[in-house]
């Protein structure tokens, strides 16, 4: 890896700063069902596809897979690789992922294998290549790249999760769509979407799926949808000619499972762990209210300013989102890899999210730094809110200051106090938002 060296600075006025006392305030989340048998519902929605069963015995297919920490997505890789096993095809994988894993065929296989899909797991062969067909031009002069391996195949079957897009809304996000457009457009597909900023999303992308849909052997989309919990939800097998409509009409589902904080402004928020495990920006865009591109406006809450204290295991080196924190510490830039970030960032051309923060020396300098640089009439009023991530938002950290608005959220259930945020000898944070985990 990469890594980017900083100084040891030391600032003595933070000494000075006093931190609010905490209370953890727990947050339910609105019930919903998650799927018992996922191996079983794979099976079932593979089995009604039409163009599967009417393929010849023997049939090549090839299994498009990205790199989002999906709930179970090993399981459902599995499950649809043994299924169409069982039909009678010779599927294997490839990976579906656009520039990520620093733009190399091998770092590609390197993101399936730390979400759990190897060879032997899958019990499939992975083809990893970053070669490319070209499937024509959009109206606005986009190349409709797509991954080659993939191209060669009898058919393929696409996976991917439908949710909101990490930075800004629109009828059609991540999903089936964006996985032919961007996934299997591998880096240059990705650049392609990714060229003329916001509005790419807008037009580019659907126009490139369209092509890639008319042109391409897809057989099949796997539409997964997960809940508040981060459980499958949804399995829906869908026909290429519904990939448009599924993704739409899906997202409001996905969206309306998404965690949020009862807080429309917050002085201060400090995010124990960041990671692509977590969001495509390391931190979601409708929690933090930060997109930070020029040309679209910053969503609620507001938030003055944010410190990120580390690294979600699953995304390993993959800091992207560190950009959008105003503070951060040696610990998590010794971890972060700025190849795979700036890589990420020179393909979707969102620079802002791999921009470099302050970098102080421990937790206890970043949550002072915070505190005191936060707009606050003083130290002990600030608006404080710590979280795990900000995907996991059942159990909070909040200041005295939000604790009556903590209260009044529909979601609130319950509370305990905590007292003042405890550090160990080297400065490290020590009393965490979750009580376990």
């Amino acid at each position: 890896m990469n890594h980017a060296q900083f100084p040891s600075l030391a600032f003595p006025l933070l000494d000075k700063v006093e931190l609010p006392d905490v209370t953890r305030v727990r947050f339910k989340r609105p019930a919903s069902k998650a799927i018992e048998n996922v191996e079983e519902a794979v099976r079932g929605e593979i089995q009604r596809s039409d163009r599967l069963k009417q393929m010849p015995q023997g049939a090549s297919i090839a299994v498009a897979v990205g790199s989002r920490g999906i709930a179970k997505i090993d399981v459902v890789a599995r499950a649809t690789v043994q299924c169409l096993r069982e039909m009678g095809h010779s599927p294997y994988v490839v990976p579906a992922m656009g520039s990520h894993g620093g733009g190399t065929a091998e770092g590609q296989k390197e993101v399936l294998a730390k979400l759990g899909m190897t060879e032997e797991s899958l019990g499939a062969e992975i083809r990893a290549s970053m070669e490319v067909v070209d499937y024509g031009e959009t109206p606005d002069g986009a190349r409709c790249k797509f991954d080659k391996i993939a191209a060669e195949a009898d058919g393929i079957v696409v996976i991917n999760r439908v949710k909101s897009h990490t930075t800004f809304d629109r009828p059609i996000e991540s999903g089936l769509v964006k996985m032919v457009a961007v996934g299997l457009g591998k880096a240059e597909g990705a650049r392609a979407v990714h060229r003329t900023g916001p509005e790419a999303f807008l037009k580019t992308l659907p126009n490139l799926a369209a092509i890639a849909l008319e042109h391409a052997p897809i057989a099949l989309g796997i539409a997964l949808v997960e809940n508040a919990q981060k459980q499958l939800h949804t399995i829906e097998g869908v026909a290429p000619s519904d990939f448009f409509d599924s993704d739409e009409r899906l997202l409001k589902l996905a969206k309306s499972f998404i965690p949020r904080l009862p807080f429309e402004r917050l002085d201060a928020l400090a995010v124990e762990q960041i990671g692509k495990d977590i969001s495509g920006a390391g931190m979601d865009f409708a929690v933090t209210g930060r997109a930070d591109l020029r040309s679209i406006p910053n969503p609620a809450p507001f938030i003055a300013r944010i410190a990120v204290l580390g690294l979600t295991k699953g995304t390993g080196g993959n800091g992207l989102g560190v950009g959008l924190a105003d503070f951060t510490t040696l610990g998590v830039m010794a971890r972060i890899d700025i190849q795979q970030i700036y890589m990420n960032s020179l393909t979707s051309t969102m620079v802002e999210k791999s921009r470099i923060p302050i970098v102080l020396q421990n937790d206890k300098d970043a949550l002072r730094a915070l505190v005191s640089t936060s707009w606050s009439k003083d130290d002990k009023s600030t608006r404080f809110c710590q979280i795990r991530s900000t995907l996991h938002l059942d159990e909070v950290l909040v200041s005295e200051s939000l604790l009556e608005e903590a209260r009044q959220s529909p979601l609130y259930d319950g509370e305990e106090a905590v007292g003042p945020l405890a550090f160990n000898s080297e400065g490290q944070l020590t009393t965490r938002a979750y009580t376990e985990g």
